[in-house]
């Protein structure tokens, strides 16, 4: 993991990056598993929802909502 990596809720909109590692257990790391958030996978992040939670990504072709809270659990590293 380099140290550039940042959770993907800090990842502002519009910004890319690639998964580096997750930090969940449990159900939640196996249906983030099963949609394709798996090392190396480039995600965006589209935007807010009006509240502020979830937070849109675009993940290999499909826009998916995640909670702050779990995506504060997965370890990216941004793309300039």
């Amino acid at each position: 993991m380099s140290n550039s990596c940042i959770p993907l809720n800090r990842l502002r909109p519009g910004s890319q990056a690639k998964i580096s590692a997750l930090d969940l257990s449990g159900n939640i790391r196996r249906r983030i598993l099963d949609l394709g958030l798996v090392a190396n996978t480039l995600v965006e992040t589209i935007g807010k929802s009006p509240s502020g939670d979830p937070t849109a990504y675009y993940i290999r072709g499909a826009v998916i909502a995640i909670r702050d809270e779990d995506a504060s659990k997965i370890i990216v590293e941004p793309i300039d």
